[in-house]
């Protein structure tokens, strides 16, 4: 641990910023042949000037406006800069009320040059309040410098509010301190272990600042889930009466392997984020593994030495132990006390009705997904911010103002193409619904008509050969389909080979370059995770149900987003503006990391009834009690997992309140309806055919599969027939008893059940 944070201490430093762009597409080719041939691009330095007295017509407001367009150009790093008073007052560039006015500026260079060499000071610098102006800092970049910063406070309030909650509530778990303190830490080494290999990471590939919050959100979650798992395996040994070395021994042998199982399910689940050939959701990836392989070192070498250390300290107070156990659960499950506990109960409930609580259940689930069916995707904007961050009030105000936004114009690039033949060309552009003006060489135009007089030099590249059109749309029409607006202008014929740039072209660029590969992703990540849950379990069937009722708890986190954030409800409460989108970047990182933490669980639960299936044959008596044995963890895992979320909710970035909600209510869903109810439900309706595989697979999965109890558990010779569990749904009768072919003795009522 000391050296993972010595390691990992340099990595924030290390990581990088990234843009929503989509590397090899048309807008980051127009980017390039902007910066190359016309050094200028689309402006992502604004500054806002309100006139103090009068309006920005007036002389001295106008003079200190050219001036500050001045100084600005001059500033080392800015390439490009243009202003309402050196533009021939355009009324684009000026508030309805005369009152406000833009200067634009290009500036060069990543994301990483940009906003953090050159914007820091930059803002500082010109954000200044005179006797005749006021001047504000904004811009893509600047919105999403203030992002990150807010991010990051946002972040590091919650692990203030996370760390100390876990505890508690592992404590109230445990009722030992120590075994508290001992998980907590786990949870520590998997953020720092993850850190140091990110560090590592960092010197061969690009790696965005987010994934240090991925590490913080997972990193504890992960590390105290297993180790939950690990420590609640290593009580159950020693109430079986084993000394604390085999206890230990036989808990890493046994929940180890799950550990691993689970380990290597979250990390196929997340690595698939590498299909998108985009470093801010690789970065995703990149993180993931890191906690995953972090909190498995942890859980399976260092919480097996704490608890060697710790003995019969992990266990509660005075716990009711026999000395010397006459008969052992493991062999003899009606001396198992969770076979009458209350979870036992409620799966032998759910399986006597299958059919009216696993489908009551199934309605449910499905009626708080529904709200997905009307996803709508969109772009981010400063609104990702709460209402008290200044970026968000200067977009405001030009949004209540200005009657559109010019720093969001598209920009059209045509190499080969007559700067003073382009007239016609500017004039088709601007009959497109929702294009306020078309600048080009030949002049400006609105709605087909020429309205200024030619500028050829300023659109005309350095080479004299090929120019550039700027096509301004209005903020309503970005606000309802920006998507759309490009699409209409990429369609409009031109004189020649064109490209389309510009901010609002490079995020549907990049929203399509996500969504195309949406199917492929999901397909990878069911395919991954089918073949290990196959490797544990040798089944078809039980890799099958988990995938679907993963699917169906995916179903409900996605609904909630977009009832809560694209539609607005409890957006007072929650403090943020919704603009009827989701950006797909965050849902598609919260489906990676819940899909793996469902599977999680599921590993989990899957480990306990295979066992007891292996050793009994009972196809329902070993769900009850695979339930029970493992539903305490379960729901202990996911209210500590669900808290850590749900305390991300308190921030002002969008982002982040999705997240925080969205995954806190998946995993209390998972651990609730779903394994609580569709999961006994499922099993008892498929019965013994939950366990199977064609012949050759069968054959395969003895020779390569994995099974948890394969070295914990010693195997009966083949044993007469199932076991029978107290309240099992099915149990031998005392009379009318009918054998089965499979040797299976049940009362006529039970196979009427059946």
């Amino acid at each position: 641990m000391i050296l993972s944070g010595a390691v990992g201490a340099g990595t924030l430093d290390a990581l990088s910023l990234n843009r929503f762009e989509a590397p090899g597409s048309e807008s980051m080719a127009a980017r390039d042949a902007l910066a190359r041939d016309h050094a200028t691009g689309s402006p992502n330095l604004a500054l806002l000037v309100t006139a103090r007295q009068g309006t920005v017509d007036a002389p001295r407001v106008a003079a200190a406006g050219r001036a500050l367009t001045a100084e600005l150009a001059a500033r080392g790093g800015v390439t490009d800069a243009w202003s309402y008073w050196t533009r021939g007052a355009p009324a684009t560039l000026r508030s309805d009320d005369a009152r406000h006015a833009l200067v634009l500026a290009h500036l060069p260079g990543d994301a990483d040059r940009v906003r953090r060499d050159l914007l820091p000071d930059l803002a500082a610098d010109l954000t200044r309040d005179t006797a005749d102006i006021t001047v504000t800092v904004g811009g893509g970049d600047e919105v999403f410098r203030q992002v990150m910063q807010q991010a990051r406070r946002d972040f590091l309030r919650a692990e203030l509010i996370v760390l100390p909650g876990v505890l508690l509530l592992l404590w109230a778990v445990y009722r030992r301190i120590g075994a508290a303190l001992v998980t907590v830490g786990i949870g520590l080494l998997a953020v720092l272990g993850s850190l140091a290999i990110l560090r590592g990471v960092t010197a061969f590939t690009e790696i965005s600042t987010f994934a240090s919050n991925i590490a913080l959100v997972m990193g504890i979650g992960l590390g105290v889930d297993y180790g939950l798992f690990v420590t609640f395996r290593f009580r159950e040994e020693l109430r079986r009466g084993l000394p604390v070395p085999d206890a230990v021994a036989r808990t890493v042998r046994g929940a180890g392997r799950t550990v691993l199982f689970s380990g290597i399910t979250v990390a196929a689940s997340l690595s698939v984020l590498l299909a998108f050939p985009f470093p801010f959701l690789a970065s995703f990836a990149y993180a993931g593994v890191a906690v995953v392989v972090a909190a498995v070192t942890g859980a399976t070498l260092l919480l097996p030495a704490a608890l060697a250390l710790l003995g019969h300290r992990v266990e509660r107070r005075h716990p009711p132990r026999p000395a010397a156990p006459a008969t052992d659960p493991a062999t003899d499950p009606a001396t198992d006390p969770a076979a009458t506990g209350r979870w036992y109960r409620a799966a032998v409930t759910v399986m006597r009705r299958p059919l009216l609580l696993g489908g009551g259940a199934l309605a449910l689930v499905l009626l708080l997904g529904a709200p997905f069916l009307g996803v709508r995707f969109g772009l981010p904007d400063d609104r990702v911010l709460n209402t008290s961050a200044p970026v968000r009030q200067m977009y405001d105000q030009i949004r209540d103002s200005f009657p559109v936004e010019e720093a969001d114009a598209l920009h059209v690039v045509a190499a080969a193409a007559d700067p003073a033949a382009t007239g016609p060309y500017a004039a088709r552009l601007s009959r497109i619904p929702g294009i306020v003006r078309v600048d080009s060489a030949a002049g400006s135009y609105t709605q087909g008509r020429q309205v200024t007089a030619p500028a050829g030099a300023r659109f005309t590249a350095a080479s004299g050969t090929g120019t550039r059109l700027t096509v301004v749309p209005s903020s309503d029409r970005l606000d309802t389909d920006a998507i759309g607006l490009v699409r209409e202008v990429r369609s409009v014929p031109a004189p020649s080979k064109v490209l389309v740039g510009g901010y609002p072209a490079e995020l549907a660029d990049y929203r399509d370059g996500v969504t195309s590969r949406l199917p492929l992703v999901a397909a990878l990540i069911v395919a991954v995770t089918f073949v290990v849950l196959f490797l544990m379990t040798g089944s078809l069937v039980a890799p099958l149900k988990a995938t679907v009722l993963n699917m169906l708890s995916l179903a409900v986190m996605f609904g909630a987003l977009v009832f809560v954030f694209q539609d607005g409800n409890l957006s007072g409460l929650l403090g943020f503006t919704p603009t009827g989108t989701i950006e797909p970047s965050i849902p598609i990182l919260m489906f990676c990391v819940a899909y793996g933490l469902s599977m999680d669980y599921e590993v989990f639960l899957l480990a306990r009834i295979k066992e007891e299936y292996d050793r009994t044959g009972d196809p329902t008596g070993s769900v009850a009690l695979g339930i029970a044995r493992s539903a305490p963890l379960v729901t202990a895992a996911a209210l500590i997992l669900a808290a850590s979320f749900a305390a991300y909710a308190t921030g002002r970035v969008v982002f982040l309140q999705q997240l925080g909600i969205g995954m806190a209510l998946a995993v209390i869903v998972d651990a609730t309806l779903i394994r609580g109810v569709l999961v006994p439900a499922f099993m008892r309706l498929a019965g013994h055919a939950n366990w199977w595989a064609p012949a050759p697979l069968r054959r395969l999965h003895h020779r390569i599969g994995l099974n948890e109890d394969s070295s914990t558990r010693p195997h009966p010779t083949p044993h007469p027939g199932p076991a029978h569990y107290p309240g099992s749904p099915l149990r031998p009768g005392p009379t009318g008893a009918e054998t089965s072919q499979d040797g299976v003795t049940r009362t006529p009522s039970d196979l009427d059940a059946v």
